[in-house]
């Protein structure tokens, strides 16, 4: 039985490029791993089959009182899933719901957080939920936002992006790592170096190589366009999308650029996502 290694992220920020960086570091396959068997290496926290196993009611069906005294629960039955470190996806702020901690901290090993700039999240958040860019901001501006469960998953507290990003990151931990998405993007053998560094693991730079390039978009996304992905929202036409930094420039308008970091400048400033003018 293993401690749980939390993989965790505002939505749309980058978490399923980190999973299946881990997945191709750690199981080191021949060929890039199949996207669609990522969730059988790193679980998630809001699949619905481990609530299932736990309660007679439909998990799209429970209250949050109810689901909050299924989640530790849950969190314990998903560290009998692996012997060693058990790695878990979670879209939820670092808090409570209904009085009981969304991550519990008794199965927790550690934890490692990915930033990305929300000028670009809100795109990609738009996309992957049907809204327009507009809808997309005002949902991330709300702290009491969730994201509605369906059969295949549970509800997700996920509150603001400020919100989210300084619950994760205010405090300075050795047990967690925190990565910008954007430096995974720039230099990616020092920010997945990083990851490897922080779980302990000196691999050598081939195999580190191999990882990033069996993860790489173009790899995720040529999989996506063959295969399909199951992750993907029905709102959207692919899941894999972009994979770029600042697309905001070409698709945002200087009110929503202004009311953006209105909104988020502390946590933005702390990143070095306000732009030049602002």
């Amino acid at each position: 039985m293993g401690a749980l290694v939390w993989l965790a992220s505002y939505p749309k920020s980058g978490n399923t490029w980190l999973r299946a960086f881990l997945h191709n570091l750690l199981r080191a396959p021949a060929r890039p791993m199949n996207i669609n068997e990522i969730d059988s290496f790193t679980l998630g926290d809001s699949q619905a089959a481990w609530y299932r196993a736990l309660t007679d009611r439909a998990p799209d069906q429970l209250s949050p009182e109810e689901l909050a005294e299924l989640r530790p629960k849950a969190h314990r039955a998903m560290m009998k899933a692996h012997p060693d470190s058990v790695f878990v996806k979670t879209h939820s702020y670092l808090g409570e719901n209904s009085g009981v901690p969304l991550i519990t901290m008794d199965c927790t090993a550690g934890a490692i957080y990915v930033v990305r700039n929300p000028l670009d999240v809100v795109l990609s958040f738009a996309d992957h939920f049907g809204l327009s860019i507009d809808k997309a901001m005002e949902a991330m501006a709300r702290d009491n936002g969730v994201a509605a469960p369906t059969e295949r998953n549970v509800s997700e507290f996920i509150g603001s992006w400020s919100m989210h990003v300084k619950s994760w990151t205010q405090r300075p931990n050795s047990q967690l790592l925190v990565l910008r998405y954007e430096d995974m993007l720039d230099t990616p053998f020092k920010a997945f170096g990083r990851t490897a560094k922080f779980l302990g693991l000196e691999p050598p730079r081939a195999r580190l190589a191999k990882a990033i390039r069996f993860s790489s978009f173009k790899t995720l996304r040529s999989q996506e366009d063959a295969a399909g992905f199951k992750e993907r929202s029905d709102k959207s036409r692919r899941f894999f999308r972009a994979g770029k930094k600042n697309q905001w420039k070409d698709k945002l308008t200087p009110e929503q650029v202004r009311a953006i970091i209105d909104r988020h400048r502390e946590q933005m400033s702390r990143f070095g996502y306000i732009p030049e003018g602002y």
